[in-house]
């Protein structure tokens, strides 16, 4: 599987944007997605994660209420809706998937870059 992210930009605070992360390649399987960013000098962080169903969805706290994580998987893509911006988003997103089934996310994309400014 390979993933493409794209839909990152430069915005004001308050704004939006929505990214895409579109997979390629054995899509059959049923994994779990999510997304990560990683800011400037700091580590990278879980972000939201979805199930293949979309049953189970997890996210930070820093981004509840704010983000929203979504999947189709007719179109093979991973989606995440960010409302709200902050400066603090600011980051490289990746988009990832449990392609292994064993919980990990072993799978990466190239990452898309957000930048907010206040």
């Amino acid at each position: 599987v390979q993933l493409q992210a794209s839909g990152g930009g430069s915005v004001q605070a308050g704004a939006f944007l929505r990214l895409s992360c579109a997979a390629s390649g054995r899509t059959d399987s049923r994994y779990r997605m999510g997304w990560f960013r990683e800011a400037p000098r700091k580590a990278r962080e879980f972000v939201a994660s979805i199930t293949w169903s979309g049953a189970t969805i997890d996210y930070a706290d820093s981004v509840k209420g704010r983000f929203t994580i979504s999947r189709d998987n007719a179109k093979n893509t991973l989606y995440l809706q960010l409302n709200n911006l902050k400066p603090e988003d600011t980051a490289v997103y990746y988009c990832a998937a449990d392609t292994r089934s064993d919980g990990t996310f072993f799978t990466w994309g190239q990452g898309t870059l957000v930048t907010v400014s206040s």
